[in-house]
């Protein structure tokens, strides 16, 4: 019998979830995706440690106003390069957390961090911008896609934000499972959540149902993975992002793997497209979107800064 790992890649594209080169190596996943979460591991790894030197110096040659954020851009991009060396497909490159409510300013940012790419020599196409999935991140999303800028918008926590990315029509987007649980777990501690009850894995399905049936060209991609149960009750979703630790058991496990997601034929009309109105009502209205959005924001900020004050000493 194959590994899951290798059943799962015949139905999904898998993608890595991770900013180790030498985890791609091992796994060869399709795509792969980096958040300032990884970046801050990667750099605590003494052999990517140079990528950090190349680029504060290249920050330096550029008499930028501010070079520790020069050089942070340019450091996610190289460490970006070196992934799109070790996949076939697409590599995403998050935009500052901090711009999450900004949407000229996310739309400035994702610009330049393709200008960065287009200088290195890479194919832009196979690059997807990351952002927040805010009412500001998905209107920028609209003005980048009609760019010829593919997004990725992450954070997606609730039905509506989904929603919202397919009607401006988001190359991809990334709801968040693992942390549904979390929020799940936390606030009803007594309640069974295993296999189909883990609402993480039914707002992935509910949301990849939704797109099928109006017919959106927007990618669902599974994320922020607990278990390696949640990605088997999502076999057959267009891409899941998955970590090392499980992407290594998914290779060590065995059994059949079954395709849990198919396409429908059933398909209706695209609705009227939310409203800022009904999208920031629904988000308010529902505290556990509300909650882990902002969580989301606020860590990946956090470890952008981090980020930051590592580059910063090394100035």
């Amino acid at each position: 019998m194959t590994s899951q790992l290798i059943q799962l890649k015949q139905m999904t594209t898998v993608v890595a979830d991770t900013g180790d080169f030498e985890a791609i190596g091992t796994y060869k996943p399709e795509d792969a995706t980096t958040n300032p979460s990884l970046l801050l591991k990667a750099m605590m790894i003494e052999k990517y440690q140079p990528l950090a030197s190349q680029a504060i110096d290249w920050a330096k040659a550029q008499n930028s106003d501010d070079v520790v954020a020069a050089a942070a851009d340019k450091l996610s991009v190289l460490i970006g390069m070196k992934l799109l060396e070790q996949v076939p497909g697409l590599v995403s490159t998050e935009v500052d957390a901090r711009l999450s409510f900004d949407t000229q300013a996310t739309i400035e940012k994702a610009r330049q961090l393709i200008e960065l790419y287009r200088q290195e020599g890479a194919d832009t196409s196979r690059v997807l911008i990351k952002i927040a999935s805010t009412w500001e991140g998905i209107q920028a999303a609209k003005v980048l896609e009609a760019e010829g800028i593919r997004c990725n918008l992450t954070l997606i926590f609730a039905f509506e934000q989904a929603r919202a990315c397919a009607e401006v029509g988001a190359y991809l987007i990334s709801p968040f499972v693992g942390r549904i649980l979390d929020w799940y777990k936390a606030n009803q501690p007594d309640t069974d959540f295993s296999g189909d009850n883990d609402p993480g894995v039914q707002s992935v399905k509910q949301i990849y149902s939704y797109f099928k049936q109006h017919q959106f060209d927007t990618v669902v991609m599974g994320a922020s993975f607990r278990n390696i149960g949640e990605i088997q009750s999502l076999a057959g979703c267009d891409r899941l992002t998955i970590s090392p630790a499980l992407l290594a058991e998914l290779e060590q496990t065995d059994a059949p793997l079954e395709r849990r997601l198919q396409p429908t034929t059933d398909t209706t009309e695209q609705e009227q497209p939310l409203t800022e109105q009904e999208f920031r009502w629904a988000m308010n209205n529902d505290p556990m979107s509300h909650d882990k959005l902002a969580e989301g924001i606020r860590q990946f900020a956090k470890d952008q800064v981090a980020l930051e004050a590592m580059l910063a000493k090394l100035v």
